[in-house]
């Protein structure tokens, strides 16, 4: 047979989706996905490792070139709008509204949204970071690591709540457990025995996870001031119950007003305020102060950073409702 007659066999070898490491693939993460007789090209999210939280929406948005059916262009119709892509992360047992495709797609208030993140991104570059990294520079590693477990520790009751309200008897159990055994031998929840001696940890929950367990729908992707990425169920769950659930909200902050020569200074729901803020700003500051050399670089290494937090949020979030 002479070599006009031989088949074409450059395309039977794709590109590496990753690397040997696990890593992306440049080669694969700096293209658009190019598929000739289907939808248009996508620009997939450049990341670094740094990124830990951005890498699955980068990885999501392609497939290599030479992965596609091969019954492709042999007589089939082409993909109709509507119809699942062959790369799409489906789930066939998903409820409406909480495959990963149907939420990545809701997002109906993106110019608000847009803003808002920009705005938030700003105050972190301008004011958060700055206070973070000083903080940094003045505060032990490991009281780092305390203070985060202290807060994490006596904010259980929502998150046992609300493993109770989905039936997750050995969810809340653990929590329960986990409460007793740090706050005491963990010396108020400064140290975390129960994880790193018992082996005790189970996912957190929250009432927007709640919510979804039982058929609620996601509804818009939501970005508001100084708040992490929500949906509109999940800020609905934050602001009426977890927020109500939270022990430091209606156990530790109303407290005896300061007096000063027998005179009040601050009234009970001023007195309140204030500790509910300071705590509030300090625990902000602290987490951002662990997590100041997990983000440098994210920005200059993303293409598109809206669309990978929305994607990146609301992938996670669909998979922690399904398990």
């Amino acid at each position: 047979m002479g070599p006009e007659h031989l088949p074409d066999m450059r395309t039977s070898v794709p590109l590496p989706e990753s690397n040997v490491d696990g890593s992306p693939s440049l080669a694969n993460a700096q293209r658009p996905d190019v598929d000739e007789g289907g939808p248009a090209p996508r620009m997939i999210t450049v990341a670094t490792e740094s990124s830990v939280d951005l890498v699955a929406a980068a990885q999501a948005g392609s497939e290599p070139p030479g992965s596609e059916d091969p019954a492709k262009g042999q007589g089939q119709e082409p993909a109709k709008q509507g119809d699942r892509v062959p790369d799409e992360d489906y789930d066939p047992f998903a409820k409406k509204g909480e495959s990963v495709a149907e939420e990545e797609e809701y997002d109906p208030w993106e110019s608000f949204n847009s803003r808002t993140f920009e705005f938030n991104r700003k105050f972190d570059k301008y004011v958060l970071k700055p206070i973070a990294t000083a903080y940094e520079s003045v505060m032990p590693d490991p009281l780092e690591r305390g203070i985060t477990n202290f807060f994490h520790n006596v904010r259980f009751v929502p998150r046992l709540m609300n493993n109770l309200f989905q039936a997750k008897l050995k969810g809340a159990g653990v929590e329960l457990g986990r409460f007793l055994i740090n706050s005491t031998l963990g010396l108020g929840g400064l140290f975390d025995p129960a994880k790193h001696l018992l082996g005790m940890e189970t996912p957190d929950e929250d009432f927007g996870q709640t919510l979804g367990a039982y058929g609620v729908n996601p509804g818009p992707y939501l970005i508001l001031p100084l708040l992490p990425p929500l949906t509109l169920r999940d800020a609905t769950g934050f602001l009426f119950m977890d927020l109500a659930l939270d022990p430091l909200n209606y156990l530790v902050f109303p407290v005896m007003p300061y007096r000063f020569a027998g005179q009040p200074m601050l009234t009970v729901r001023t007195t309140a305020q204030i500790g509910w803020w300071g705590q509030r700003v300090g625990q902000v500051v602290n987490d951002r102060a662990i997590n100041l050399e997990r983000y440098e670089g994210v920005e200059e290494a993303t293409v598109d950073l809206y669309g990978a937090v929305r994607n990146a949020y609301l992938q996670k979030r669909a998979q922690a409702i399904r398990e």
